[in-house]
C-alpha cells in the first residue's frame, strides 16, 4: 500500500510539473529574464506551491505519524546561513538559469523526452558525487585534526 501511495504522489507531482511548465526550459528562461520579456506565470506556480507547503507543514506538526504510519520527521531550522549555504544556493541558481532545469522537473523532463534534461541530470549526479567525495575528505581531515588536538 505504501508503494502505491508513493507512486501516486510522485505521479501527481510529475503531472503538476508538466502542467505548470516547469519542465520546459524556455518557460524557465522566460521567468528568469526579468530585464527582457518576463513571464511571471511561474511565480504563481511557486506561490501556490508555497501555500500548499505552509498548510501541509502546519498540519504535519500536529501529527506524530504520517498517513502511511511512519514517524513524522520534520526539518528543524538549526543550520546557520553560512558561506557554504550561500555558495550552494548561487550554484543552484546559476545551473537553473543556464540549463532551464532544477532537479525534480529535470527528471520529469527526461520522461517527457527532453534530451537536454538527460545531460543536466548526468551533470547533476556527477556534481553530487564530487560533493560527496569532497565531504568525505573534509570529514577525514577534521577527524585527523581533532585527534592531533587530543
Amino acid at each position: 500500500m505504501a508503494l502505491l501511495i508513493s507512486f501516486a504522489a510522485g505521479l501527481l507531482f510529475g503531472l503538476g510539473l508538466l502542467v505548470a511548465g516547469m519542465t520546459n526550459p524556455a518557460k524557465i528562461s522566460g521567468f528568469l529574464d526579468v530585464t527582457g520579456k518576463w513571464d511571471p506565470s511561474l511565480a504563481f506556480v511557486m506561490a501556490g506551491a508555497i501555500a500548499v507547503g505552509v498548510v501541509a507543514f502546519a498540519l504535519a506538526r500536529k501529527w506524530t505519524t504520517s498517513a502511511l504510519g511512519l514517524p513524522m520527521r520534520l526539518p528543524h531550522n538549526r543550520t546557520p546561513v553560512d558561506a557554504r549555504l550561500i555558495g550552494g544556493s548561487l550554484l543552484f541558481g546559476v545551473g537553473w538559469g543556464l540549463a532551464g532545469f532544477c532537479p525534480g522537473p529535470a527528471i520529469v523532463a527526461i520522461g517527457a523526452g527532453y534530451a537536454k534534461a538527460g545531460v543536466f541530470v548526468a551533470a547533476m549526479l556527477l556534481g553530487m558525487g564530487v560533493f560527496e567525495l569532497l565531504e568525505h575528505r573534509r570529514a577525514k581531515h577534521h577527524r585527523r585534526h581533532d585527534e592531533v588536538l587530543q
